[in-house]
Parts: C-alpha cells; structure tokens; sequence
C-alpha cells in the first residue's frame, strides 16, 4: 500500500517517515534561514551554544525536542539521516565551525579525530578564525589543554593533509548544501524518499571543499 503509484502501491504515505520528513524541514530552516523572526524567537526561548541552538531539556516542547533529535541524530530512525544528507560549503569560513561542522572529507573533524577535538581549546572556533591564528605546523590556531604526545602528532600531521589544499574566500557566505539536491535544497518529499527508500547521497567532491 505504502509503494509509489508507479511501483504498483496505492501511493499511501508511511505516517512516521512522512513526519520525520517534515520535522526535517525545520532542521533545515534552522540551518539556511538564521535571520528569521521565529530562529531569534527560539534562540530567545531555548539559547545558542557555539552557533547551536539548545534543545531546552525537559522545558522544550515535544516538537522542539523532536527537531533536535533529527538534527543531532537521535530520532527514530536511529541513522543520523538529516546529518548525513547535507554538507557545508566554505566561503569565508566566518560561520562555519572547524571541528563539529561537517565541512571536509565527509565526516565533522571531532568525529574523525576525536582526541585531537578532546585536546583542544578551539572546540567552538570557525574555520575562519583558525586560518587567520594559522594552521601551519606549529601555528596558533592549534592550541592544546597539554603538549601532544608522538601519536597524537601524528594524528595532527593527517588533520593539516586534510587542510593542504583548501582556500578560503573573503566576502563569500558559508552555506549549508543538501546533497541529494544541491541546487534546489531541501525539500519533503525529497527527503521522504531518502527515509523511505534508502536513498543514499553521493558526495561531489566540487562541494567537498569550498
């Protein structure tokens, strides 16, 4: 009952896909529409972390905490689906965060080195701030709670490979893509499908980078 039309089904929505489909688009907003009145309206409500907004605990709203859920994670679904569908392109790097956006390689730096972002005192910095401080060997923008030991340098030694050749562009605006629809963004039925079907993103290396 539940397949496409075109699939032989009757076309029947599949009610806690659909609602995930459409908590997503909220996610989304809260990524792409930072100057709205309803995102200064919660940001009153529930405050902001690191460019984040707070779930608000046990205060927030079923909706609110249903959203957050989506966006780190932890909905239903269990797969990190919203997460793993949408790619931050760098511009000027000014509101992208260097270590929990996931802005290069495909995975957010925290998670793909997890000592190093348990080491530093730059968890909550932007790609911009770090590259002024400098990321070279031995450049501010690497600041450690303690002196790494031999392995963790060599862990830091991958991370600035990763860095080697991206550039960042001065009075161009960081935005977030979705990746299974990088000119049209998000969209319902787009990531219904995405829920529904296992549809899997491929991830162009054109956005990967800048």
């Amino acid at each position: 009952m539940c397949s496409k039309k075109e699939q032989g089904g009757l076309g029947v929505r599949k009610l806690k896909e659909f609602n995930l489909a459409l908590l997503g688009k909220w996610c989304w907003r809260m990524s792409v529409d930072r100057d709205g009145l309803w995102y200064h309206v919660l940001v009153a409500r529930y405050g902001a972390v690191g460019g984040r907004l707070e779930v608000g605990g046990r205060s927030g709203s079923y909706w609110w905490q249903e959203v957050g859920r989506i966006r780190d994670g932890d909905d239903d679904m269990g797969d990190g689906w919203f997460g793993n569908s949408v790619l931050r392109r760098v511009g000027d790097g000014a509101e992208t965060l260097f270590w929990t956006h996931r802005w290069i390689g495909g995975t957010p730096l925290c998670v793909r080195f997890p000592r190093l972002f348990d080491l530093t005192e730059n968890k909550d910095a932007s790609v911009a701030t770090l590259f002024s401080l400098g990321l070279m060997h031995g450049g501010e923008g690497w600041r450690w709670r303690r002196r790494l030991w031999a392995w963790e340098e060599d862990l830091l030694e991958e991370c600035r490979t990763l860095l080697f050749d991206v550039s960042v562009f001065p009075n161009v605006s960081d935005k977030w893509v979705w990746l299974s629809d990088p000119v049209g963004g998000y969209t319902v039925r787009g990531a219904y499908d995405i829920l529904t079907n296992g549809v899997t993103t491929t991830m162009d290396t054109s956005l990967d980078l800048v």
